[in-house]
């Protein structure tokens, strides 16, 4: 007869090859404080309802408590024979404390076990990824505040586009780490419903109390069908959905970094504590940190897709793929935090060369548009200023100089309600100052930003 706890109708043991193959306590043991957390819950519940004795549960309990020690100390060291973190836990509980332990499994199936313990474990990594992106988003704000006036090209297309000040760039990223923000707890929101109680897929007949079990792991109210209780994976997918958008955003960044920090723009001066060297030329300081930033969605993307690719083919219920669950979000939950925690410490020691930056602002007729809009505000068409522009940027090209170079007899030839008084002052600061709409690049609005996401930050 198989000796597994749930070995009763078999005659012969697992193959050793099937029994690797099969296992999940390779990777899932890092939830035992879950589970543990779950079995605790679900026993206290029992002994509530009278399914147990008192006595019976406080010997469960007690068991479950010295298990979690020794797994901490390191004295228990699971193997293949264990197969899973649940198997794992049970097992021991019945070595210690004889036929009591086998009470704990009443009313439940590792069918909503692993579910609960799961849904545990995303629930605590979300938090701890908040607490993350806040503090990035908070070293984002610092920055912000220090570099709000300070001028900086803008790009579209990798081209000089308009005169912008650093301090909008960073506000821009935190707009994007905002809705990571935002989205991760809408997820969390949606996934904070108890599975525990759900059994292998029908519930049970026993008088059981799931508000209760729910109540004691913190979460807002039972799932409502058991069927897709055990069933259900979107949570993890939200999960490693929110994680790769998120990553994305960290990856566009780091891009930044990565040609900010070339000799070409010597924008940035990335501490040395992020930088790596060659091991043939002397003189180099790369940014690997900000590349590796940049291919480590790549890992992230995967885990989304693998789990979605479970997912697709499977039926309602219950099925043995959904092992397959777990290191997907294990391994994006690592990498997220990780990547998170690097990137800001990155940011917040990273100069930003001003002196560097202002060579590059006399190149690519910035203030085009400004000028336009200027024109515009003078009562000409925005098209017929749009052109009338065009043909200054052009002569200025063939002239070798810039618009303030541009004579009235030029300007004229252009067009002749152009002269150089009707130009006004189209300084970059003074067109940098002028974009006051909600939600521009002026150090007065960036500032308004600034203040309007310290007081969202305050409220979380």
């Amino acid at each position: 007869m198989a000796s597994s706890l749930w070995g009763g109708r078999f005659e012969k043991e697992m193959d050793d090859i099937v029994k690797k193959y099969n296992a999940s306590i390779g990777f899932d043991q890092r939830m035992y404080n879950e589970d543990i957390d779950g079995s605790i819950a679900h026993v206290t519940m029992l002994g509530e309802q009278d399914i147990i004795s008192e006595e019976e549960k406080k010997v469960i309990v007690e068991g479950l408590e010295e298990i979690r020690a020794d797994i901490k100390s390191g004295k228990i060291v699971f193997n293949v024979d264990d197969e899973d973190i649940h198997m794992g836990v049970e097992s021991r509980l019945i070595q210690r404390i004889g036929d009591v332990g086998k009470k704990l499994h009443t009313a439940r199936s590792r069918n909503d076990q692993c579910q609960v313990d799961t849904k545990l474990y995303v629930r605590k990594e979300i938090e701890e990824i908040l607490e993350c992106l806040c503090y990035l988003e908070s070293v984002i704000l610092e920055k912000a505040e220090q570099y709000a006036d300070k001028i900086i090209p803008g790009f579209t297309h990798l081209q000089h586009a308009q005169p912008i000040t650093l301090g909008f760039v960073f506000m821009a990223y935190f707009q994007m780490f905002k809705r990571d923000i935002t989205r991760l707890k809408d997820a969390h929101e949606r996934m904070n419903y108890c599975p525990l109680g759900s059994c292998a897929l029908a519930g049970t007949t026993l008088p059981t109390n799931r508000h209760r079990t729910a109540e004691l792991l913190g979460f807002k109210a039972p799932t409502e069908n058991a069927m897709d209780s055990v069933g259900d994976r979107d949570y993890s997918l939200e999960f490693l959905s929110a994680a790769s958008i998120s990553m994305m955003h960290l990856s566009r960044w780091a891009e930044e970094f990565v040609w900010w920090n070339t000799s070409e723009f010597s924008y940035i001066a990335i501490d040395d504590s992020f930088c790596t060297g060659s091991s043939i030329m002397p003189q180099k300081k790369n940014p690997d940190m900000a590349e590796l930033l940049r291919g480590k969605p790549g890992r992230v993307y995967g885990d989304l897709v693998q789990l979605l690719t479970v997912m697709k083919g499977t039926t309602s219920s219950f099925n043995k793929d959904y092992q397959e669950d777990k290191e997907a979000v294990y391994d994006a939950a690592d990498t997220w935090k990780a990547s998170i925690t690097i990137f800001a410490k990155m940011l917040k020691n990273t100069e930003f060369r001003m002196d560097q930056i202002g060579k590059q602002m006399d190149k690519g007729f910035l203030n085009a548009t400004d000028i336009a809009e200027h024109f515009a505000k003078q009562g000409i068409p925005f098209r017929e200023a749009h052109s009338i522009v065009g043909r200054m940027v052009k002569a200025c090209e063939n002239n070798n100089c810039d618009f303030e170079d541009l004579t009235d007899e030029q300007l004229r030839e252009i067009d002749n309600r152009v002269t150089k008084e009707t130009l006004g002052d189209i300084s970059i600061p003074a067109c940098v100052d002028a974009r006051v709409s909600y939600g521009g690049t002026a150090p007065s609005e960036v500032r308004r930003q600034i203040a309007k996401e310290k007081e969202w930050m305050d409220s979380l």
